[in-house]
């Protein structure tokens, strides 16, 4: 049985860490070593955009000897991960080319929706917990040094995902001068982000029962509650009492009653805040702190990517929910949406040999679908711009940043005239490659939505046949098309220059 080695690395706001894994498809994976250095990347980053020279040397000195650990266990492959310090940086790629130059390693900066996927993907590593928590209203909470990811479950489906910037060390960083006045810095952490906590209250929880609460990452189960936790469950009790005996204490005294650095300390407070105003929003009466953290998550997609294991929960699914829950937010018509997407499938599913795209590309055309007429809610006579805009500012998780700007590109010139590449080029950072993927998921979408025009559903079915590069889409239909076959002949002629084939399009009439 082939056995592999893995390395999942997170340059995270306080911390580097790695964890170095065994995989193989009999058992899985595993934990073989886990390694951190404590680095406050967060505190210049998120107050002055930069990393001094002296962080990026010794954050290079710790991958460097990451390097050296990964070589001793025979690490065949790795993912090192940037978070939100990065993200929040002026100059994020010039430092990362620095890395690579001194290290050799390559790291990538996870947008906030990935890095929380992939977050919530260490969770799901635990199946049955998981599995059978998220039956019932669920959320998750994880809280970062940068940021807070809120995602809400209900019947084993992601109703909504959600990003506010109240990271611990971005509150610590904020609040530090004000901490020395008061005696509450408990109260004043809580005025600081109640305003946020209560729109997040008005906009997702109106008739939403929450009956569990998981804690994301690994901060308060290796501090506060550092001892074994029956069943990895924190009452609402011993929470209390927990808070109690560590909110307000010197930052200083905390660290010596956990034995913890006082840099480590001086997060304890904000997130113990974060986590009793949302049991208190949510009414829980336990948190589920299964201990896991990005590492474990990266572990798990590579594994599941490399079909090392299978998980029992659809993930993809979760992305297409959420793009759902965007659509529906802004009004979008779910049969138009429906009829369109089904289209849109058959299409791409008959021209695999063409196009040469796979099941992630096959997944961003369904996000187009289901998102290209959000902007009729903003605006109907820019229905295109204000759709690419509202994609482009919307998180949905999953995805990258990049991705997202595909998608938005997409339904952009699904209306409006397509920008060919000289053009592209000045106003996007999308490469040659993501350049022609946006072509072509244009040209689709246009096709398929065009075959909807009226909004009435008219397809019933549709067949499809590729034959000596000519795709013939035989359409069954009961009613009259006249509108959607007259205004078909501009879609048709982008779809050939895309796809180097003809199409011809013919009506099937009901008897």
């Amino acid at each position: 049985m082939a056995v592999n080695t893995f390395a999942a690395i997170d340059v995270g706001a306080y911390e580097i860490s790695m964890k170095v894994f065994e995989l193989s498809k009999k058992t899985g994976f595993r934990e073989l070593t886990d390694i951190r250095y404590r680095l406050e990347l967060g505190e210049d980053a998120y107050t002055v955009r930069k990393i001094s020279p002296e962080m990026v040397d010794y954050l290079c000195e710790i991958l460097i000897d990451f390097k050296r650990v990964m070589a001793e266990f025979g690490v065949t492959e790795y993912r090192a991960c940037a978070t939100s310090a990065f993200r929040e940086l002026l100059n994020p790629v010039i430092v990362i080319e620095q890395i690579f130059q001194r290290t050799g390693l390559r790291v990538e900066v996870l947008s906030n929706s990935e890095q929380h996927f992939l977050g919530y993907k260490s969770i799901a590593a635990i199946e049955a917990g998981f599995k059978k928590m998220i039956q019932k209203g669920t959320a998750i909470l994880d809280v970062g040094g940068g940021s807070l990811q809120v995602s809400l479950f209900d019947n084993d489906t992601l109703v909504t995902t959600q990003s506010l910037k109240m990271g611990s060390m971005r509150i610590r960083e904020r609040l530090k001068d004000l901490e020395k006045t008061t005696i509450h810095y408990d109260q004043l952490i809580e005025e600081f982000i109640r305003n946020d906590l209560t729109c997040f209250q008005r906009l997702y929880l109106k008739d939403r029962d929450i009956k569990n609460v998981i804690l994301m990452g690994d901060f308060l189960t290796d501090t506060i509650y550092h001892e074994d936790l029956k069943d990895n469950t924190i009452t609402r009790a011993e929470f209390d009492r927990r808070y109690g005996d560590v909110v307000n204490k010197p930052v200083q005294e905390l660290s010596e009653t956990l034995g913890i650095d006082p840099e480590y300390a001086s997060l304890v407070t904000p997130t113990m805040v974060i986590c009793r105003c949302f049991l208190d929003i949510f009414g829980a009466e336990q948190l589920w702190a299964p201990g896991v953290s990005l590492l474990d998550g990266i572990a798990y997609d590579y594994a599941e990517r490399h079909k090392y294991i299978k998980s029992a929960h659809n993930f993809e699914n979760d992305i297409l929910v959420a793009a759902r829950n965007i659509a529906k937010r802004y009004s979008s018509g779910k049969a138009h949406i429906q009829g369109t997407t089904d289209i849109a499938l058959a299409i791409f599913d008959s021209t695999k040999k063409i196009h040469g795209m796979g099941k992630r590309e096959r997944l961003l055309l369904q996000l187009a679908v289901q998102l290209h007429d959000c902007g009729k809610y903003i605006s109907m006579g820019a229905v295109s711009e204000c759709s690419y805009r509202i994609i482009m500012e919307t998180e949905i998780i999953g995805l990258s940043t990049e991705e997202r700007h595909i998608i938005a590109s997409a339904v952009r010139y699904n209306n409006a005239d397509f920008r060919y590449s000289s053009q592209y080029e000045q106003e996007t950072a999308l490469d040659r490659e993501k350049y022609l993927l946006v072509a072509k998921l244009t040209a689709i979408l246009r096709i398929a939505n065009a075959m909807d025009r009226s909004h009435y559903q008219k397809v019933e079915s549709i067949r499809t046949t590729l034959k000596d590069r000519k795709l013939t889409l035989l359409v069954d239909s009961s009613r009259d098309m006249s509108l959607e076959l007259g205004l078909l002949k501009d879609k048709v002629e982008f779809f050939e220059e895309v796809f180097g084939i003809r199409l011809e399009l013919r009506r099937k009439k009901k008897v």
